[in-house]
Order: C-alpha cells, then structure tokens, then sequence
C-alpha cells in the first residue's frame, strides 16, 4: 500500500556518507570522538550546503543528502574526502575518522523531509563497496558525469548488493590530487589464510597498455595463461585467476594482497599489443617484505604468443627458486588452439559465463562453437561449451538433443585434452553429471580425477570433483575436495557454488543443521543460488522443519519455476536416493 504522506520524486542525486569503525572508535575514545566527529561534519555540512545540496538526514555517524544533479553531489563527495584527508593529517591512523562515500541517482519518496526507496538504498550500499576516504558511484551516475568531469573513473564490475536484486555497476572516483590513493577493496574474512608449506602465489590483473580500450580482456588472457602454466608445476601453491582478478582496476598494497590470499609471492605486469607485436613485462615482489626480486619484459610477435608467456611464467618459476635454474629451467608447455583468433573467443566466453545469467551463458555456448569451428581440437573450448548445458538443465532450458550433444561436447574435450587439466576436469565432470548409468559415472570419475593429478592447483578442478564425489555418494571426500577448492581461490567469483556443493555434501552425510548453514552462505553470497536451496529445501525437511522447507520452496520456485519432483534428479541417480528424496520434497510442497 503506498504512503499517502509520502511524495515521489524522479531522478534525484543521493548521497550517502558513512563512518568507517565508528563503534570501535566511540569504544576506545568516546569524548574524543564525538568531539573529532563534530568537527568532520562542520566540514561536510558545509562542502553539502556549498555545493547546492540538502542534508536530509543525520543518524550518529552517517550522512544522508540530495542534490539537484549528479555533477554537484560527486563534485562534493570528492571535495569532502580531499578536506577531510587533510583534517586527519598527523593523526595516528587508528584514531583518524574517515567517511565513505556512495552516489546514486534515481528515483526517492520524501517523507517530512526523509528519503526513502531504493535510490537511497543503492547509495548506502555504494559506500559500503568504498574504502575509507573513498567515494563510489554507481553507472547511471557515472553515465551522467564522465564526460563533463575531470576525474579518474575506476570500474568495479556489477556488484550484487544486499536488498537490491538486480546486480549494481559501480565506479571508484579518483578526483583530485589532493585525495589520498584509494586502496582495494577487499572482502573481510574472519580469519585471513594461513602460508601454506610450500611457495605460493598470486598473479595480479596485468595493466593494458594497448591504445585500444576493447583489447583489456586480451591483457586478461595473458595473465591466465601464465596462471594456468604456473599451475603445472605440482610444488607451487597458486591462487586462481578468479581470486586475483577481484583486484583488478584498484590501486593495491602489495603486502596486503599477500596477507589476503595467503600468498608470499605477488606477480605484477603490463601487456602492451600494437599491430602483430607484443611486449610483456612483470615483476615478482616478495609480499612479506615488499622486496622486488625480479623483474624483465619480454617482446615477440603474435606469431609466438604462447612461446612468449612460456617464458614469463618460466622466469617467474625461476625467480621463487634459484635451484631452478641450476638444474634445468623447467618450460612449461600447454596445447593451444591454432588460431588466435579462437583464443580470443574462448576468453570472450569466458567473460560471459562469469557472469552467471542465462543470457551470458547463452552468448558464451555461440562464442565457444566459433572458437571450435576455428581450431577442431580446441579442448578447452570443448569443455567450457560441455559446462554450458549444465547450466542449461540447471535452469530448465534443456532442448531436443541437448542431453547427446553436451555428451559429445565432453568426449572432445577428453580426446583433445589429455594433457590438460582444464579440459578434463569440464569433460569429465560433465560426462558424470550426464551419465546415463554407473559406469559412464565411474569413467567422468576417473577423467576428473586425472586432471587433478595433471593440475592440482586448479581450484576448478577440485570444485568440479567435489560434485563428481557427491554423484558417487563420498560426501565427505567430496567436502576435503571443495575445501581445497575454497582454499586456492578464496576470492571466486564462483565462492557460492562451492558453498551450495558444501551443503549438498553434508546433505549427502545426513548433517542437516550444517547443509543449511552452508545453504544460507551461499544465497547471501548470491541470492539466486537456486542449487543451495534446493539443499535447503531437502535439509530442513529431512530435519522435520517442515514450515521452513515449504518456505524455501516458494524460493526456490521464484527462481526455478521449472523445477518439479519429476525433474529433480540426475539420470544417474539411484531409485533407492530417488524414493528417499522424493518423499522429502513432497513434504516440503514441491509439484510433481
């Protein structure tokens, strides 16, 4: 029912300001806080008042304004935070108070003077996505103010932000000379990993130097490639791509990313393409001391690209250990298609299926079919296209033979990729997912497991095994499997799959409360994880918490409006599991 004493709004500029540690501050200083934070709002008052804008509310240490446009609320914003900078100037770093900042414009309701709607909830949730002293701000503003500001625009991809459904494009603004360097942001873990026993590390998006904007993704593919080959030598421990690339575009502490991902070495780099020639450059920092222990630039022609990344990932080898080069440098080799032109639709697709819509997917399978039509024995192609019609049956989009061609799709990938892990771990995991009885399971089985041996620093691999386990009814390796998973790639952008295995696995095992709980990581991860409460819905049914499971079956049918008792189960699946299961989600309410 709408407000009658509330008015609408269009289009207006929010602006929404934060304390970042106000509780600890008030909890080591109180009067000292109140006194400094008094201070910083005199600031920021008036830069709002300044700057034709209109405080609409105040809630102890957080901000809420308007302004008239987008230009005026961003200008002010970057004002604030170089003002601001200035007052916490010698003032220890744990006692100075520093705001965060969102921008949004959109629609609000103004009520005696409040805003409310969601306009005002993507602003705050922007400042969220902020660091101290930084300022973000979401696409439509940015789109409003690009081209009339001079400022440095950083993107941070789609967010996904709590309370809004649709994912949030979001900026970093870097505005004056003034305003300190914005540092990463980092998601906050409870405890940060641990250094594992043997040398780790992690590559870092490499810089695109190239003139054209378009060729980023092409910078991207030389940095998981060097990844991917780095993975190959069985005794170093690396962080995959999906982790380090959550850095990208931010201004990063070098020691800070070693803490974060538990790594002690960080690679850094440059790829710079003009015409058919292209140079490389990189440098490995020790993440402990933030000593630079090597770095060179490496320079070719397209003719041998993939030579040329051997060499930087061979260098890299080198540099973390010495002995290396005495014995003999190990070059590392991996199939790659015969055309570039194919590579570049495999990393195009790539992009697509990171995003994780039907729509992305789709775009992705088109992409992979022209890079197998440019390279036959594309194996990695293969397999990606195989995960494509995983998708498909996940979502209920699966057409008149589709079940034979992902099934092909997963022999090429096998037949072509021998060698590599990628490919065998995407064939075989969807020739288990598709098995038509429990030897083809055993054989999917059997391929996953040989791309763990061929790669098992591979975080893709050891997810993908985790499922295959649960196919094969080992919850508990299946969770070892994921754990390994999560550890190599605590930063994925795929985190909540891993999570809703985790639930199925200790769903598998009998363990409801604790496949729940993972359940419900999961869907805060990614609010349309339909597998985790599909495990949810079986959990709190199997635990005789039948009210819940109903509830999270009307969830599960808003985002999964195909799914059905009759359509629930993988072809493999045994009569026995089929009637126990069955009985359960009967009683949790789903049709037939």
């Amino acid at each position: 029912m709408s407000d009658p004493m509330a008015v609408s709004r269009k289009l207006v500029a929010v602006f929404a300001a934060d304390v970042e540690g106000y509780s600890r501050l008030m909890g080591a200083d109180e009067v000292g806080t109140l006194k400094e934070l008094t201070e910083r709002r005199t600031i920021l008052d008036k830069l709002i008042g300044d700057h034709r804008g209109r405080i609409a509310n105040t809630a102890g240490d957080s901000v809420l304004a308007e302004f008239g446009s987008a230009v005026d609320a961003v200008q002010c914003a970057v004002d604030a935070q170089a003002a601001l900078a200035k007052a916490n100037a010698g003032i220890p770093s744990d006692k100075q108070i520093n705001f965060r900042i969102g921008v949004h414009i959109g629609d609000v309701m103004l009520r005696a003077g409040d805003l409310f709607g969601d306009g005002v909830n993507i602003a705050a949730r922007l400042q969220t996505l902020a660091t101290p002293g930084a300022v973000c701000i979401s696409g439509a503003t940015f789109d409003q103010v690009r081209k009339v500001m001079p400022m440095t625009f950083v993107e941070l991809g789609a967010q996904q932000v709590k309370n809004i459904q649709e994912p949030i494009r979001a900026y970093l603004v870097d505005g004056t000379k003034e305003l300190r360097e914005v540092a990463a942001r980092i998601p906050d873990f409870d405890s940060l990993p641990p250094l594992p026993d043997k040398p780790s590390i992690a590559v870092l998006p490499f810089q695109n130097m190239s003139d054209d904007p378009e060729q980023d993704h092409f910078a991207d593919g030389v940095v998981e490639d060097i990844i991917t080959a780095l993975s190959r030598f069985k005794w170093l421990f690396v962080i995959a791509r999906n982790s380090s690339f959550a850095f990208k575009g931010k201004a990063v502490d070098v020691k800070d990313v070693g803490r974060r991902l538990g790594v002690r070495y960080v690679l850094e780099g440059s790829v710079r393409k003009a015409a058919s020639k292209v140079r490389i450059t990189c440098q490995l920092i020790d993440a402990l001391t933030g000593a630079h222990l090597w770095a060179d630039r490496f320079d070719g022609s397209l003719d041998n690209f993939f030579d040329l990344q051997d060499q930087v990932a061979s260098g890299v080898v080198g540099a973390i250990d010495p002995k290396i080069l005495t014995a003999e440098m190990m070059r590392v080799k991996r199939k790659t298609p015969s055309h570039l032109n194919a590579y570049d639709c495999f990393l195009r697709a790539s992009d697509h299926i990171y995003s994780w819509t039907d729509e992305s997917t789709e775009e992705a399978l088109r992409l992979l079919y022209q890079a197998i039509e440019l390279d036959k024995e594309y194996a990695q192609a293969y397999g990606f296209a195989s995960y494509c019609y995983i998708w498909r049956w996940t979502v209920g989009r699966m057409r008149d033979g589709d079940l034979e061609e992902a099934r092909r799709l997963s022999r090429a990938a096998i037949r072509f990729g021998m060698d590599d892990g990628f490919s065998l771990a995407w064939g075989g995991s969807t020739l288990a997912f598709f098995a038509s009885n429990g030897e083809e399971l055993k054989e999917g089985a059997s391929i996953v497991d040989k791309a763990l041996m061929l790669n098992p620093n591979l975080a893709r691999s050891w997810n993908l095994s985790g499922w295959v386990r649960l196919f094969l009814g080992e919850p508990d390796l299946a969770i070892a499997h994921l754990q390994q998973a999560m550890r190599l790639s605590p930063l994925d952008l795929a985190f909540h799959a891993m999570e809703a295995a985790m639930a199925h696995a200790h769903l598998s095992a009998g363990r409801y409360d604790e496949a729940v709980a993972w359940a419900e990581r999961a869907i805060r991860d990614q609010p349309n994880q339909g597998d985790a409460l599909a495990a949810m819905v079986v959990a709190h049914a199997g635990a005789g918490r039948l009210e819940k499971a109903r509830d999270a079956t009307r969830r599960l049918l808003q985002i999964r409006p195909h799914k059905r008792i009759s359509n629930y189960f993988l072809p493999h699946q045994t009569a026995e599991g089929r009637a126990f299961i069955g009985d359960l989600l009967r009683k949790a309410g789903l049709p037939e």
